[in-house]
């Protein structure tokens, strides 16, 4: 597993938008990274969120990347999300689950903040919201406020809570 403070090693993926997408070129920024899904509900109930935030966050120097590593959703299924949804952050394909599986990644949405250094600062939920219940903590908003002003997150992990990822079957 990856350690709190570690180094993230490098990654490339292919977006929705055609375009390809390395860790290495956002070094210097503050990186979120979502786990998504186009049909979990868990996913769905913070579309909005991501969605209200991300261009506010480059601004500040922070890039969201949402990953769909489901091996159960075709890339037509996460368009017509996307699209239902108007998202328009970058969605990168992990087909295989290979970041998925270098991550420990087990929802989505499963959160991984990288500090501008490129190591992993916070890992887990959004926030502490629960089944039928409003969240009272933010942990997401928590860590990013904490990177921007030079601290270390005072929460660096939580459970995540989502629908488990769906991993391809080995032939």
């Amino acid at each position: 597993m990856m350690d709190i403070g570690e180094l993230v090693e490098d990654f490339e993926l292919p977006g929705l938008d055609g375009r390809a997408y390395r860790l290495a070129d956002y070094r210097g920024w503050i990186v979120v990274i979502t786990f998504w899904s186009a049909s979990c509900p868990w996913s769905k109930l913070y579309d909005a969120y991501f969605q209200g935030r991300w261009q506010d966050w480059q601004r500040q120097g922070i890039i969201l990347l949402a990953i769909a590593s489901n091996a159960d959703e075709s890339e037509a299924d996460l368009r017509r999300a996307a699209a239902e949804a108007g998202l328009s952050f970058p969605i990168l394909l992990d087909r295989g689950n290979a970041i998925a599986d270098r991550f420990q990644a087990v929802t989505t949405p499963h959160v991984f903040v990288i500090d501008a250094a490129g190591r992993l600062a916070y890992r887990g939920a959004v926030d502490n919201r629960q089944f039928r219940r409003e969240a009272t903590v933010n942990y997401l908003d928590e860590a990013l406020t904490s990177l921007r002003a030079g601290r270390r997150p005072q929460v660096q992990e939580t459970p995540p809570r989502g629908c488990t990822i769906v991993r391809a079957l080995e032939a």
